[in-house]
């Protein structure tokens, strides 16, 4: 479990309690109701932590500890943080034109947004429906896409907010197509592509470099990725190293 991911689970397993259970904190002030958005601008943001059921609650919790560390070690916990709110808050926006009079609650906006992001940069991983059915990630949020869609312009699926679903595979695109162009990651990868004579032909000055990240400040599946590119450099130079791998590791240096 990765740190956000762990305060994101902790924060709707105490609003579900709260709201829920004890009933100590009112849910209707938190719900988002397009409507009602300029008397309860708040409500963007904290429908996310609402949840219409134990089974809700659940299948969200569930989907985000599957998808959710993987992706933040890749982006950090900054960007991870980012791409889940505006996924979610890109889901109530989408609803406001298509269902402004239902009351929205739940992270799946969000969540779905974290799904999109995990199939952007682990397209071919295998994904196990109830724990049996296989498909690729990039398949699965294909899939729900079109469900989304089918049952959203249809009116089916009770009362499920297919368009926050689809506001938030909307708002991860959206902001991830933005990090690609505008992140330090993206003007490395530039970088990477020019010939090594900048570093005296040879690539020394950047290896030195790259051997002084903070192995012990990494995750744990970065720090293999780290050992695994160090380990190419040693055996067959910096020559042989490719756009990506640079990449990782002008991301580690610089922070």
């Amino acid at each position: 479990m990765t740190p956000w991911v762990t305060r994101i689970m902790l924060a709707n397993g105490v609003a579900f309690l709260l709201t829920w259970v004890v009933r100590i904190v009112p849910p209707e002030p938190l719900m988002f109701v397009p409507r009602l958005f300029l008397l309860r601008p708040w409500t963007i943001v904290t429908y996310m932590f609402l949840h219409a059921g134990i089974w809700h609650l659940l299948f969200n919790m569930l989907a985000l500890y599957f998808f959710g560390p993987r992706l933040e070690a890749r982006l950090g916990g900054r960007q991870f943080l980012l791409l889940y709110f505006i996924s979610g808050i890109m889901g109530a926006a989408l609803s406001v034109f298509f269902t402004p009079y239902a009351a929205i609650v739940g992270a799946s906006g969000a969540v779905f947004g974290v799904l999109l992001g995990f199939a952007r940069y682990w397209p071919r991983e295998r994904i196990y429906i109830w724990g049996i059915l296989p498909i690729e990630a990039r398949g699965l949020v294909v899939v729900m896409t079109i469900i989304s869609l089918w049952l959203g312009f249809s009116g089916g699926g009770g009362n499920i907010a297919h368009f926050a679903h689809l506001g938030g595979f909307l708002g991860g695109f959206l902001y991830l197509k933005w990090w690609d162009r505008s992140s330090p990651a993206a003007r490395f990868k530039a970088r990477a592509k020019a010939p090594l004579q900048r570093s005296g032909g040879n690539g020394g000055a950047d290896v030195k470099r790259w051997q002084r990240i903070r192995r012990d400040e990494m995750h744990p599946v970065n720090q293999e990725e780290l050992d695994r590119i160090l380990d190419k450099i040693g055996a067959s130079g910096v020559g042989s190293l490719n756009a990506e791998e640079r990449e990782f590791l002008e991301r580690f240096s610089r922070r």
